[in-house]
Parts: structure tokens; C-alpha cells; sequence
């Protein structure tokens, strides 16, 4: 939805200190932290007006997005299982 928050804490508020200490522990974790949050803005500023693409661009970033989020959560749920 516009304007709708996917940041990885709002999507995901209970495991908020967990994400932060696999940010500040797990390298690879953190990248695709990183890379998430990156599209994450672009996909606003597209929704938004900012910043101008087709729809198909628009609908590849936000897929990338939910594959990132859907590998992101993953790491978060071995790590409640370890």
C-alpha cells in the first residue's frame, strides 16, 4: 500500500533486539539488512512521486523486496531455534 511502512522493525516488531544484534553480529545478515532497507526507500520514493519508473520496475523492486524480508526472517527464525 502508499505510504505504508515495510521497514524490516515495523514488519517485524517482536524480534526487534534480535535484528539488532544479527546487524551487529552476523555479516551477511546485516548486508541483506542493508540491501532490504535500500529497496525499501527506492520503492517509497516510487510510490511517493519522487522518483519516476515504469510499473514493472516498480513490481521487480518490490518482489526483491519480499524475497529479501522472506531470507531476512529466516535467519531470524534459526536463530530462535538454535
Amino acid at each position: 500500500m502508499l505510504n505504508e511502512k515495510h521497514d524490516l522493525i515495523h514488519e517485524l516488531p517482536e524480534h526487534k533486539e534480535l535484528i539488532h544484534t544479527l546487524k551487529m553480529e552476523n555479516h551477511h545478515f546485516a548486508r541483506l539488512f542493508d540491501e532490504y532497507h535500500e529497496i525499501d526507500h527506492e520503492v517509497r520514493r516510487i510510490e511517493t512521486g519522487v522518483e519516476a519508473t515504469s510499473d514493472d520496475h516498480l513490481e521487480q523492486r518490490k518482489k526483491q523486496r519480499l524475497l529479501l524480508k522472506d531470507q531476512l526472517f529466516e535467519m531470524i527464525q534459526k536463530e530462535l531455534t538454535a
